[in-house]
């Protein structure tokens, strides 16, 4: 096992993305590290031998665009109060030996979303719960690996939605997965029944000048009725 000391760390958002060689092991040994220094900006990604460990620090910006995803999905279920849904941000997904991910947030619809036990690893093990119905990430610096390394790992994870949201465009880039495997990208989400891409673009859009609350109750007005 390579010792984590000696696994390339991003730590400045200036920083490119670099994806290593390593063994199952050396993630579980980074998931750990991450665990016990309880860090608010760790992120951890396996792909099959390679692995991306982040502690770039992403500012304002991005920490706005990941609260304004939040608010999103809870006020589009708001109007569909019979509809369980169930929002993780920061967890790791995983299937054992072979990919591991820490997208910006985790989006259940539906029953039988994860729940912890003690004794229990603390990431969502995909083999023992059922697939998230969408992942997202919150790409500042990170977009050309959200588009590309990432995006790859879900798609193999057998995700059937993954959103890229570019904070420095302001754009949402969404994907659903295809008989083949592979993402296209759409311009209609699935599991949030119906929801035009298109506006939570305009919605995202309106961060150029204002706040992530303006912004959501925005989306709350288009949405109503």
């Amino acid at each position: 096992m390579v010792a984590l000391t000696n696994i390339p760390i991003r730590r400045s958002p200036t920083e490119t993305p670099q994806w290593v060689p390593a063994t199952w092991a050396d993630y579980i040994a980074a998931c750990n590290d991450a665990q016990a220094q309880q860090a608010d900006y760790f992120r951890v990604y396996f792909n099959q031998g390679y692995l991306f460990v982040d502690m770039g620090w992403e500012g304002i910006s991005h920490s706005k665009c990941r609260e304004l995803l939040t608010m999103i999905f809870t006020l589009w279920f708001v109007r569909q109060p019979d509809i369980i849904f169930e929002a993780l941000g920061g967890c790791i997904i995983e299937k054992p030996e072979q990919r591991g991910a820490s997208p910006d947030e985790v989006l259940y619809v539906g029953e039988s979303s994860p729940r912890w036990q003690p004794g229990e690893s603390r990431r969502v093990n995909l083999r023992q719960w059922r697939v998230p119905n969408l992942v997202c990430e919150v790409g500042d610096t990170t977009l050309a690996s959200d588009l590309d390394e990432k995006k790859e790992i879900y798609a193999a994870l057998e995700v059937p939605e993954y959103w890229v949201i570019d904070v420095q465009g302001l754009r949402v880039i969404a994907f659903l997965l295809q008989a083949d495997g592979r993402y296209q990208q759409c311009d209609v989400s699935e599991a949030l029944s119906g929801l035009k891409i298109s506006l939570v673009e305009r919605t995202f859009a309106r961060l150029a000048n204002e706040t992530n609350g303006s912004a959501a109750q925005w989306f709350a007005q288009q949405i109503s009725g």
